[in-house]
């Protein structure tokens, strides 16, 4: 059976890329993905997220996403298996805060994740050893 996460995931595919939007089929970033599927699986949003520029990461040293995350999703252990659902939280380069999300949806040696990218909308894209290098934490939905 599969994941509800991912199910929900799967359902905002081709949804186009805009910043600070959260709906499906109209438009989402990363973060609005994960606040989409927040709401279909969980219900009301715990928090509304302030405006954020498309540079907000790359104005400060604050880990306001992993905060966040930290927050409202329960942490997976570095040691725990990997499994479709768990929310990926990225660094894209070393030195800098964690600013992107997607979602596990495959795991294994052909693992995928859904996610939110500039250009490119809601897409499930192939888990690569540079993607794979720039995760920070794992979480799951509570």
């Amino acid at each position: 059976m599969d994941d509800p996460v991912v199910v929900a995931a799967r359902g905002w595919l081709g949804t186009p890329y805009v910043h600070q939007a959260s709906a499906k089929g109209s438009g989402a970033d990363c973060l609005g993905l994960i606040r989409g599927i927040w709401r279909e699986i969980r219900g009301a949003e715990p928090e509304t997220p302030p405006a954020y520029t498309a540079d907000w990461a790359e104005c400060g040293g604050t880990e306001v996403l992993l905060g966040a995350a930290m927050r409202h999703l329960a942490p997976v252990p570095a040691d725990a298996a990997w499994a479709p659902g768990q929310v990926l939280l990225f660094r894209m380069r070393p030195g800098a805060i964690a600013k992107h999300l997607g979602i596990l949806s495959q795991d294994g040696d052909a693992a995928r994740f859904i996610h939110a990218y500039t250009s490119h909308g809601v897409i499930d894209s192939p888990l690569t050893p540079p993607w794979r290098s720039r995760i920070v934490a794992r979480f799951r939905f509570p």
